[in-house]
């Protein structure tokens, strides 16, 4: 489903094309998990628009493309034939051995690109190509139908076609409504206006609203609206909300849930935030500015919040608000890191204990919980995979009143577009990185405009409050790392040592771009030259015997070995303990993690690829490492998040943890353009030469800058 709404593929396939096979992809999910018989009025659809969509590739690419018709006749006569288990297993092994040979394929077809282009810009040139049009009957009655019964509607009992209205503006004042759902109390729930797959939805817009407003007038309820064209699918809860797009109706649990909402939710003129969960000013007020924009009618909300100001505690406290006045029932959370899902379930159910919650990477609770936490690949396979108790599925597109994003930011909305696209929910994100430098992308996600979130409480002013610790920025521009080897640009010396590096068999390459260095060449003096740094000059605790917890952030895992390595040769009287790889690829990293948190126990250096960049909550972080470079700004501020917090006594009694150092290895600048030079604080960062330095001086003070110090020391390269 992800690849159908892949940008590269619906920037050039026509709408049609992309519906026909959204509904081959909705039939097959439906018989594989429901184990329910295809009928053959849906087999025969699900082959024409396969038919479709191949003769669309063929009028691309193909060398004799002539317009064809989809031949029903053509097919056996025999429908009652089937399968044996033992069949389908040998179909499936053939199956899996041709997707070995597409991947082979694929492969092959990378460096046909061009070709393809061209072919495909000629052929769509010279030939002429018209979906065929399906009725609105075969609409109705293969994809709508589809939809309804994957939600577990069951026709003639709570799902009902043609239903008889009156009230209508007409002459006769009688009509008939395409669907009408009801709830167990046999009141409708919804009404479904359904156009051919050709006419746009909007066109059934005005004719279900009058079916629901004959149908309130007969019944005394309201019904919710829905009007599809089969493909595209429109809800409309008019009380409350303009149309919007779903992926497909709802259940009947999901209906029920919000008509039951009109009289349960309250309003929030009278806010009450649980003090014990919550007792900053800036955490209720970024409350109640989501309370306030929920009730303005809208449905998305981004919190632009420092680390270590208590974002999950916020959007806990948020949950229970939100609860209490009955607006939501079911909660989605959703990170990208596993260790984030836990920390984030575990403070669920630490602050709200009689909240039923289950991490779905470990099933640790009920999948019918009401707060559910999991990654995002986790959940789109769950959406399929897992049932209620009578088989139905479970995580159906309504289930969801409230779905938390931890970190939002552009490359997740990218990724996982389709989860967004099922789901329809309240959204609430959370985001550290500073408001100026959330991407647009994530503005638009959220309905906003530019660097206007719903809330911000930005590290300025949390350090300003006295929230989180100051930082003190050591940059340095190191020749290798940003230029590369240039062997002519050697001196003698140097070129001796560069050539030692390589076996006699091999001719040294005339260069090594800095793409290539510490991803295939680690340059030894740079690494040693980097912890000698770190170990002189870093900041120490016990009376400055002792390097504080520190985080080097690697550009890979062999580029941590490296560093690890080179540590333990300069450092030989720590015996291998002191610092630490601590990554996904470490056997026991979980061990080696949680005795890193501990301020009495080794490592002091934890040495990482992605898995401490975020997340990790470590009041003792003192210095933080950036040996690699970083392209996201969202990333960035996640990883410099790891150094802020404060910690009482750190250096003693009523000596406390207010300032942590921050070393750059590298052109940062060049990858945060718009960065804040900061000047409310002690050391603020200023621009110069290309990369950032440090400036000792406060804003408007006498003073210059420090140089920046370049390293062109080379003792040899060590190889991947």
């Amino acid at each position: 489903s992800a690849l159908v709404f892949n940008p590269s593929f619906t920037a050039f396939v026509d709408q049609n094309i992309i519906n026909s096979l959204r509904f081959i992809i909705k039939l097959g999910n439906f018989s594989a998990h429901t184990n329910k018989k295809v009928a053959y009025r849906e087999a025969v659809l699900a082959l024409q628009n396969l038919f479709e969509f191949v003769l669309f590739i063929d009028y691309c690419y193909g060398s004799s493309y002539e317009d064809r018709t989809f031949d029903e006749t053509l097919l056996a006569d025999d429908t009652k034939q089937s399968i044996s288990a033992q069949e389908l297993t040998r179909l499936r092994g053939e199956l899996e051995t041709k997707s070995a040979e597409r991947e082979a394929l694929m492969d092959e077809m990378k460096s046909l690109q061009e070709e393809l282009a061209r072919l495909r810009t000629q052929n769509t040139a010279e030939r002429s190509y018209v979906p065929h049009v399906k009725t609105e009957d075969e609409t109705r009655r293969t994809i709508i139908d589809l939809d309804l019964k994957a939600m577990g509607w069951t026709f003639d009992v709570d799902c009902m076609r043609e239903v008889p209205v009156i009230g209508m503006p007409s002459t006769s004042g009688k009509g008939f409504a395409d669907y009408v759902l009801y709830g167990r109390d046999h009141k409708p729930l919804a009404v479904i206006e359904a156009k051919k797959t050709t006419v746009s939805p909007e066109a059934g817009r005005e004719q279900a609203r009058i079916y629901a407003d004959c149908l309130e007038q007969m019944t005394g309820q309201r019904p919710l609206i829905f009007y599809t064209n089969g493909y595209d699918t429109y809800f409309w809860d008019d009380l409350h909300y303009p149309p919007r797009q779903v992926y497909s109706v709802f259940s009947q649990d999901d209906l029920q849930r919000i008509v039951s909402r009109r009289t349960q939710a309250r309003t929030f003129e009278a806010l009450k935030i649980n003090p014990a969960i919550t007792d900053r000013a800036y955490q209720k007020e970024a409350i109640h500015s989501v309370c306030t924009a929920f009730a303005a009618h809208r449905r998305k909300a981004l919190l632009v919040m420092a680390t270590g100001t208590g974002k999950t505690r916020t959007v806990i406290s948020l949950v229970d608000v939100l609860l209490s006045h009955g607006w939501i029932t079911n909660i989605l959370f959703l990170a990208d890191r596993i260790e984030l899902v836990r920390q984030a379930k575990q403070a669920f159910t630490e602050h709200l204990p009689n909240l039923s919650t289950c991490n779905l990477l470990e099933r640790d609770g009920s999948s019918s919980a009401r707060a559910i936490f999991s990654t995002y690949p986790t959940i789109m396979n769950a959406i399929d995979e897992m049932k209620t108790k009578d088989g139905a599925r479970l995580f159906t597109p309504g289930h969801f009143d409230l779905i938390v994003i931890d970190e939002a930011h552009r490359s997740i909305f990218k990724k996982y577009r389709a989860i967004f696209r099922y789901f329809d929910a309240l959204i609430v994100g959370l985001t550290a990185t500073p408001k100026t430098d959330v991407d647009h992308n994530t503005y638009d996600f959220f309905d906003m405009e530019n660097d206007m979130p719903t809330y911000a409480y930005e590290y300025d002013t949390a350090l300003a409050e006295g929230y989180l610790a100051d930082y003190h920025c050591i940059a340095k521009l190191l020749r290798i790392p940003t230029k590369g080897i240039t062997y002519e640009e050697l001196s003698p010396e140097e070129r001796e040592r560069y050539e030692d590096a390589f076996d006699e068999s091999e001719e040294p390459p005339e260069t090594i771009t800095s793409g290539e260095i510490n991803h295939r060449y680690f340059n030894v003096d740079t690494t040693r030259q980097v912890l000698s740094d770190l170990m002189e000059k870093g900041l120490k605790i016990e009376g400055g015997d002792k390097l504080g917890k520190t985080i080097i952030f690697a550009r890979s895992h062999r580029h941590a070995e490296h560093i690890e390595k080179e540590f333990d040769r300069l450092y030989p009287q720590y015996r291998g303990e002191f610092a630490r790889v601590i990554d996904h690829a470490v056997k026991n990293h979980a061990k080696l993690l949680s005795d890193f948190r501990n301020p009495d126990k080794l490592p002091q250096i934890a040495i990482s690829v992605d898995m401490l960049d975020t997340g990790i909550d470590i009041h003792e972080i003192l210095n933080l490492v950036f040996y690699k470079q970083v392209f996201s700004k969202a990333k960035f501020w996640q990883m410099f998040g790891r150094g802020t917090r404060l910690c009482k006594d750190l250096f003693g009694a009523g000596a406390d943890k207010t300032m942590f150092y921050l070393r750059l290895y590298g052109e940062f600048c060049v990858l945060f353009p718009e960065s804040k030079v900061y000047r409310e604080h002690g050391y603020g960062l200023s621009r110069r030469k290309d990369v950032w330095v440090e400036s000792p001086h406060p804003a408007g003070a006498a003073g210059g800058r420090v140089p920046v110090r370049s390293a062109h020391g080379f003792s040899g390269i060590a190889r991947v």
